[in-house]
């Protein structure tokens, strides 16, 4: 079957405390993103909740398969007809007080095709600022990537991004995700720069979708969120607040880059 090329998005939020708020604001982004023709669209990593306190995520874990969060993801695909990325959102875990990072992936029926556990745990210290996602997050071990209409879309989470080997072990795919949750310091830092290499060096588009900006608890993210093609170009994006980042991703594109400089075919290692 040939791959189709289509309209993705994806929807930069700035989520909160509040599930239900969290939900009403997807929604009207997915509707905003549909209204633009989007097929494919991408919620970022927390979307559903970010509280003061790491145990606010734990306390709003569902199980695999139930729950208020995966049945809303549901309902919106199958109403807008598309395929829904969903972010992450917190899953249980083997002990009760950790979570699973999860993204997971809705077809246009509504059903759950795919699931991917976010595998590299962010740990982070500077000055007062600190991080350690070991300490309520239980890692996934396994690289996921989901066959599409569209192409083969590999899955990852925020701090997977820093570690190109998972990408390799998927490729090649045409779309890579990478929905998160950036903090304000590292993502001026890196985010863009890494983003580019792993579109580059895996010669597909790459959408990240981030939380952009300051939150209830005070925690200020990256944002930035952007659609990026197989030469490194920056096609779309969104530096704060909540939004849409649309594209067209072009199989041709993608053929055309690698037929002239076939760096995929050359791997050694």
């Amino acid at each position: 079957m040939s791959k189709q090329n289509c309209r993705i998005a994806a929807v930069q939020m700035v989520s909160g405390p509040r599930v239900a708020d969290n939900l009403e604001t997807a929604a009207r982004l997915v509707a905003d993103a549909v209204a633009q023709g989007a097929q494919l669209v991408v919620l970022p990593e927390y979307f559903p909740v970010i509280g003061a306190a790491d145990a606010d995520r734990v306390r709003a874990r569902e199980t695999f398969g139930a729950g208020p969060i995966q049945a809303w993801l549901e309902e919106t695909a199958r109403r807008h007809g598309i395929w829904l990325f969903a972010g992450t959102i917190p899953l249980a875990a083997s002990t009760p007080d950790k979570m699973r990072n999860a993204s997971l992936v809705f077809d246009p029926s509504g059903q759950c095709v795919a699931r991917y556990d976010k595998v590299h745990l962010f740990g982070f210290r500077k000055g007062d600022e600190a991080y350690d996602e070991a300490s309520f997050i239980e890692a996934g071990d396994q690289p996921v990537a989901v066959d599409t209409p569209f192409g083969k879309v590999a899955l990852s989470i925020c701090y997977d991004l820093r570690f190109p080997e998972l990408y390799r072990a998927l490729a090649p795919v045409d779309l890579i995700l990478v929905p998160a949750a950036f903090t304000e310091t590292t993502g001026r830092a890196h985010w863009e720069i890494l983003l580019r290499a792993r579109a580059i060096e895996n010669q597909c588009y790459l959408l990240a979708v981030g939380q952009g900006g300051r939150h209830e608890s005070g925690r200020e993210t990256h944002g930035n969120s952007m659609i990026i093609d197989p030469w490194g170009e920056i096609v779309d994006r969104k530096a704060k607040g909540p939004g849409v980042v649309i594209a067209d991703l072009d199989h041709h594109r993608i053929a055309e880059i690698r037929e002239s400089l076939p760096a995929l075919a050359h791997r050694k290692l």
